[in-house]
């Protein structure tokens, strides 16, 4: 009989049953256990959760090698696998991924004050047998994944901008994929944050809101450069709702309290997927999904997930670099109207650029500094029309010199600007180029760092 590929038997390493594990100490001794995670790295390897410096850690480094028995939990059939040690990994992408997944595992079964990743120990897969024995019939097959695929990147070809692109790629994981939360995040990484530009299949937008690089598997994902998958319920306070830091640390003092953006995402997730966006080997931001669902996410969904995050962010830094229209920082001749009413105040704080109108919180970092030149602008000259090439030139507004994002962050102005319905709005008018709309008087508080 020939012996099975790794790849065919991945359904028995996602963690759903135990898979047992047998090792020989240096005498001959020996000794079988339950291990917690064999995870699938390729077609050669398999890495291995460490956790306790127990009798099967002693025996693999005496002997280092092993044989796993896993099991296919839809068939039934076992397989064992013959494993040759190679090394231990306790930093990176596959210890980030394993240590996010064995949370999701502890919590499930009740245990995360006691399941602890030491390690990801990393195997040669030797050889692999087949065990005799009745099974189930195996599972079907998931058919048209490749015409799904096909179908979502279609849509984000046919894009002309970001917010059409943004849009159509939750979209198209809804109606091709069945993936009904969802939302996308680009770094700021200056700032080591990811900020909510997009978002589908929540109560509330959540657009704006902000999770540290390296918290929750969002975090994890773009730290590390790694898709970031739990089929499991995950620790509340550690994956599933890993919020941004409080602003407390630098901000003025006398500063009014409710910056805080609340995070979109589902209250009790069990399973949850992030996938990093990728361009050029440069880390633009997450993709993400999450389901209330226990193993809603398989590793087939994660191969369509890295693929669509791809073209994405490829699609997103095509963007960014294509050409723009309008002439660097020149005004245009358009002027607003009179406006009249009770008057809109203004407020901002130059420590980390955050707005406030009326008192009530709108954005802050890059976002508020390019809101707060066009209303300055707009107060001082009374200009209605801008491009962002002049943004792009305007030291004030602090741009990094690579990979600002700029488009993204117009977006996030433009959408939080809706969302919270002040007098005045930003609509774009062609290729590089947006107008400020402006119904009432505006007075401009600054408040220095």
């Amino acid at each position: 009989m020939t012996a099975p590929l790794l790849s065919a038997i991945r359904p028995c390493l996602e963690g759903a049953i135990p898979a047992i594990m047998a090792t020989c100490a240096s005498d001959g001794t020996p000794n079988v256990a339950y291990i917690s995670q064999v995870v699938y790295v390729d077609e050669g390897h398999v890495a291995l959760s460490f956790q306790f410096f127990n009798k099967t850690r002693e025996n693999i480094l005496a002997n280092p090698y092993a044989s796993v028995l896993v099991l296919d939990p839809v068939s039934a059939r076992f397989y064992r696998l013959h494993l040759r040690y190679l090394r231990t990994e306790t930093a990176g992408a596959l210890f980030e991924s394993m240590k996010a997944r064995l949370a999701g595992i502890a919590s499930h079964n009740g245990m995360a004050d006691v399941f602890r990743l030491k390690g990801s120990d990393v195997y040669a897969v030797e050889h692999i047998d087949a065990i005799d024995g009745e099974g189930l019939p195996p599972a079907p097959g998931r058919s048209g994944l490749l015409h799904r695929l096909r179908q979502c990147s279609e849509r984000l070809a046919a894009c002309t901008g970001l917010d059409e692109l943004l849009q159509a790629a939750l979209g198209a994981l809804q109606e091709c994929m069945g993936m009904a939360h969802t939302m996308v995040l680009m770094l700021d990484a200056p700032a080591q944050r990811l900020y909510t530009v997009a978002s589908r299949g929540y109560a509330t937008s959540g657009v704006g809101s902000e999770i540290a690089l390296g918290h929750g598997v969002i975090g994890m994902a773009a730290r590390e450069n790694t898709p970031v998958r739990i089929s499991h319920m995950t620790h509340a306070a550690l994956y599933s709702h890993a919020m941004r830091s409080s602003l407390e640390a630098g901000t003025p003092d006398g500063e009014p309290p409710g910056m805080e953006i609340p995070y979109p995402g589902l209250p009790a997730p069990h399973s949850q997927i992030a996938v990093p966006m990728v361009a050029a080997g440069r880390v633009l931001g997450v993709l993400f999904a999450e389901s209330p669902r226990d193993l809603a996410f398989d590793f087939e969904d994660e191969d369509l997930l890295v693929a669509l995050a791809a073209h994405l962010g490829a699609a997103i830094d095509l963007l960014q670099a294509a050409p723009e229209g309008g002439e660097a920082g020149a005004p245009t001749a358009t002027l607003a109207p009179a406006v009249s009413g009770t008057p809109v105040r203004v407020r901002h704080y130059a420590a980390n650029d955050s707005v406030f109108i009326n008192g009530d919180y709108l954005i802050k970092g890059v976002a508020g500094a390019i809101f707060w030149k066009l209303l300055r602008d707009h107060a001082q000259t009374g200009r209605t029309d801008f491009t962002n090439r002049e943004l792009r030139l305007d030291p004030t507004i602090r741009l990094p010199d690579v990979a600002d994002n700029l488009e993204a962050r117009l977006l996030l102005l433009q959408r939080r600007l809706q969302e919270n319905n002040p007098p005045m709005r930003i609509e774009k008018t062609g290729r590089g180029r947006f107008r400020l709309c402006v119904a009432c008087p505006v007075l401009l508080e600054e408040q220095p760092g």
